[in-house]
């Protein structure tokens, strides 16, 4: 991380300022869980979805081993055994860790004590950024942004583990049954803006938090192209499924035919119906338990390979990550987010030009999650934050419904396997110009 420490007179400030920071993004995470029951914070239904006790404590183990073993005098861990069980894939600890797809097994530490742990880490971080030494805040700072975004991401993971932990329960029951929904809906027509060739900077300039995987920043030739001016809706893609999107090899890439083969898909995630055209034989869950299709909201939980299968039934593509940067370069960041306690897409806003950039569903773009040139993980264990995942990976951008908006920037790479749907992603289409 390219971070800097507060100016010495200004110290004080800046860390009441940080403990008010500190205090609401650890807060935030247990309001998220105060709509679960006991029974609900063991739940894990697929591998890469973990129950909400894990995310408590996992957030809450970072802050453990990268900040108060290192910096705060004479701190005594909570239970030597938790640095082995909540580690998530950090091999530079030398820890070790407890399997990602058993952490569902684990009926202890009870809920209880996993919040009792969540405390007496609060408690011993409060005093190391109230009382740590100004000879160390130079290190201690850069952590500690990363803990809170960090976090901030385990939100995002918390309310989308719940909703496939409740959606594998046939009672269907809700998270927060007094979500409010949109109108019921048919889509805007869909328009396109057009965007001139032209040299380009991409990624995260030198000044201020990004991760390092948005980093170095650097130039980009992009060829003229068009942009939709939304998402993709649900009635739009209901289209693509009456047309045989899903029995048509035509339409895939070969790794995505061959998933659509083996796990019988036939429609997104979290729909259920009757396979007619008509939006009204479909429901779809969502946190607040089942409800009609909409068929004017944006279409979410699905794979890069339904996305790019779309782009290719319409004629289209998805934008590579420069284009999208490219178009959002200019806009604010405005949208959907969590915040707004929908934890839904909701229906673009009637307009003209670009809508939906920001929140609402992560976007599917058609760029691999690689390096930029010039990229460099940082040396130690939080060099494995994001480096070592740039393999097989497909570029998201834009946050969603479920994404804090101060944790979002222009600049934010997400990625994700093509084949994974449970996160709140979409798309929109590209078109190149001759």
């Amino acid at each position: 991380m390219q971070d800097t420490s507060p100016p010495t007179d200004q110290m004080e400030t800046d860390r009441i300022r940080i403990s008010r920071d500190f205090e609401r993004v650890r807060h935030f995470s247990e309001q998220l869980c105060e709509p679960l029951i006991t029974e609900d914070y063991g739940l894990q239904t697929a591998p890469e979805a973990s129950p909400p006790k894990w995310h408590l404590a996992h957030v809450t183990w970072f802050y453990e081993t990268f900040l108060l073993r290192p910096f705060l005098p004479g701190y005594q861990v909570f239970h030597p055994r938790f640095e082995y069980l909540f580690n998530s894939y950090y091999e530079q600890t030398g820890t070790g860790f407890w399997p990602r797809p058993e952490r569902g097994l684990l009926s202890r530490p009870s809920v209880a004590e996993v919040y009792d742990y969540r405390h007496h880490v609060d408690a011993a971080m409060e005093r190391l950024i109230a009382d740590g030494p100004e000879s160390d805040w130079p290190r201690i700072w850069p952590r500690l942004r990363i803990g809170l975004n960090h976090e901030q991401q385990h939100q995002e993971l918390l309310v989308t583990d719940i909703k496939h932990h409740l959606a594998h329960n046939p009672l269907r029951p809700a998270y927060r049954p007094d979500l409010p929904s949109a109108a019921i809906a048919d889509p805007a027509p869909l328009g396109w803006t057009r965007f001139d060739a032209g040299l380009m900077e991409l990624g995260a300039g030198p000044e201020g938090f990004a991760y390092d995987n948005e980093r170095p920043r650097h130039r980009v030739f992009v060829e003229p192209f068009a942009l939709a001016d939304r998402l993709i809706t649900n009635g739009e893609f209901l289209e693509f499924i009456a047309d045989g999107g899903y029995r048509n090899p035509a339409f895939w890439l070969s790794d995505g035919w061959a998933t659509v083969k083996r796990e019988g898909w036939t429609h997104p995630l979290y729909w259920e119906g009757q396979g007619t055209p008509n939006p009204s034989d479909w429901q779809i869950m969502t946190l607040a338990g089942m409800r009609p299709l909409n068929p004017a909201e944006p279409v979410c939980h699905v794979s890069y390979y339904e996305a790019d299968a779309f782009a290719t039934w319409a004629g289209k593509r998805l934008p590579t990550e420069a284009e999208w940067e490219r178009a959002a370069a200019d806009r604010p960041i405005r949208g959907n987010f969590v915040d707004d306690a929908w934890l839904h897409p909701r229906p673009a806003e009637n307009g003209e030009g670009l809508r939906q950039l920001f929140g609402d569903l992560w976007e599917w773009t058609g760029s691999a999650y690689l390096a930029y040139p010039g990229y460099r993980a940082p040396a130690g264990a939080l060099g494995e934050y994001n480096g070592k995942f740039m393999c097989n990976q497909m570029v998201l951008r834009g946050g969603s419904c479920a994404t804090s908006r101060n944790h979002v920037r222009l600049s934010y790479r997400n990625f994700f396997y093509p084949h994974e749907r449970w996160q709140f992603k979409g798309f929109r289409l590209a078109e190149s110009i001759q």
